[in-house]
């Protein structure tokens, strides 16, 4: 018995008033009551700047061979990493509709546009993949870490690793990222599919020799699947998007990442000039890892929250009532059925949710409506075409400015807005078909007409 379930709903709503219009589908603004001083919190927490730097001198080490077998990636010479770009037309559109200045520059990350797979999961997924098929090699002295790894296109590796197996369970892009990196290298690679994944990304996966399981259920089942296939099998190893470290860490490797862009584009972030992000969430490995790959390089200076859909506000729930994965958004009759697909998760990591609280400044949520009428717009002032999910993050600055108010005056930043830097990430569609992006648009249409009417 879950132990949100020993108390009745009632007593949870008195205690927590914010879950009646989280029932209600309402969109809500959460502030984390319990963030901490960078210093004090990040004592608390189990990885550290070097688990990081070890990621990121891993993703080096790699470089030769995403260049040679990806020649998408031959420009960044085998580094995986996508654009940062000023929209200043959709701030415009954004003040407008939303009738709130944004003070500062806003900025969009377009992990949309990640080679390889086209979604932030090209960070965790292939690393955690990338990892897995180093320490095979390492352990049988197939390779050194001094070796030019771009040796590893070869079918001589390519037939050791067919002796292994990876399984994940996906909504959808970390399965795209998973299968491809797995299959480029080698592996029998299983993707556990949930009802909410989209056929062309399944499609996608069956043509680059992936295993594609499907099931009725969510999220949780398709995980759940397949963990029980990889624990039937020792040559199977399991990515657990709940719990794994190694994804968490390749995500987090952003940071640094975007600290280059900054700089290349001359922004400066320090006390008087905060950085804001906005990092749609799902099961939270993620945004959890590039939230916490940013506090440890700006500290009390970056300021992150969570954006997640009305209808699956897993994380939310886990951090407001301090269950994590102990609570779904079933438990509380939320049916977790949305059209943001990547965010389509009823149970939140566990782990993610403890090392991120003391760090997450807040979390709100959006409806799917609000995602089309956004993506639509995106398209109309940039040319940017984004997934659904991924445009959760991009009503956060106007949210900041319309509900957190209370936050800025804690924080003492409302006179430092009109220095501030607010970055949405795109966290997916580069990969999406044409006549489907084409319908996302269409839908976008649709709801912003019906709205103005």
């Amino acid at each position: 018995m879950m132990e949100f379930e020993n108390k009745d709903i009632q007593t949870w709503k008195d205690q927590y008033p914010l879950l009646n219009k989280l029932i209600s589908l309402d969109e809500v603004f959460w502030l984390n009551p319990n963030i901490e001083k960078f210093q004090t919190g990040i004592k608390k927490l189990p990885l550290t700047q070097e688990d990081v730097s070890d990621a990121e001198e891993r993703l080096n080490r790699f470089a030769p061979y995403i260049a040679k077998v990806f020649p998408e990636t031959q420009k960044m010479n085998g580094i995986i990493e996508s654009p940062l770009v000023d929209i200043p037309s959709m701030k415009q559109s954004l003040e407008q509709k939303e009738q709130q200045y944004i003070l500062g520059k806003l900025l969009l990350k377009c992990d949309s546009h990640l080679p390889i797979s086209g979604s932030i999961k090209a960070r965790g997924g292939i690393y955690e993949v990338l990892k897995h098929a180093e320490e095979l090699a390492l352990q049988h002295q197939l390779l050194t870490i001094q070796d030019d790894y771009s040796i590893l296109d070869s079918d001589r590796f390519r037939n050791f690793f067919s002796q292994y197996s990876i399984a994940v369970g996906s909504t959808g892009n970390l399965g795209l990222s998973i299968g491809i990196m797995s299959a480029k290298l080698g592996f029998n690679v299983t993707v556990h599919m949930s009802a909410d994944a989209k056929q062309w990304k399944k499609d996608l996966l069956r043509s680059k020799n992936v295993k594609v399981v499907e099931y009725e259920a969510d999220y949780s089942k398709a995980v759940e699947e397949g963990r029980i296939q990889a624990d039937g099998d020792p040559t199977c190893y399991f990515v657990d998007d709940e719990n794994s470290h190694d994804l968490f860490l390749g995500y987090a490797v952003a940071a640094s990442r975007l600290e280059k862009q900054l700089e290349e584009l001359e922004i400066t972030i320090d006390e008087n000039h905060p950085l804001f992000v906005y990092l749609p969430c799902g099961v939270g490995g993620g945004p959890g890892g590039i939230a916490f790959g940013l506090k440890l390089l700006y500290q009390d200076h970056v300021h992150c929250f969570f954006a997640e859909p009305t209808h699956s506000p897993c994380m939310l729930l886990g951090l407001m009532t301090g269950l994590h994965d102990k609570v779904s958004v079933q438990d509380v009759g939320i049916d977790n059925v949305t059209d943001a697909d990547g965010l389509a998760v009823g149970k939140p990591s566990g782990f993610v949710g403890k090392v991120i609280e003391p760090l997450l400044s807040g979390n709100y949520t959006v409806s799917d409506e609000q995602l089309y009428k956004m993506l639509k717009e995106l398209v109309d002032t940039e040319g940017i075409h984004l997934e659904p999910s991924a445009l959760a993050g991009m009503i956060g600055p106007t949210k900041l400015y319309n509900e957190g108010i209370d936050y800025l005056l804690k924080h003492n930043l409302v006179e430092k807005m009109s220095k501030s830097t607010h970055i949405v990430w795109g966290t997916g569609g580069s990969m999406v078909p044409e006549e489907v992006m084409i319908q996302y648009y269409q839908k976008g249409l649709k709801v912003t007409l019906e709205k103005e009417k």
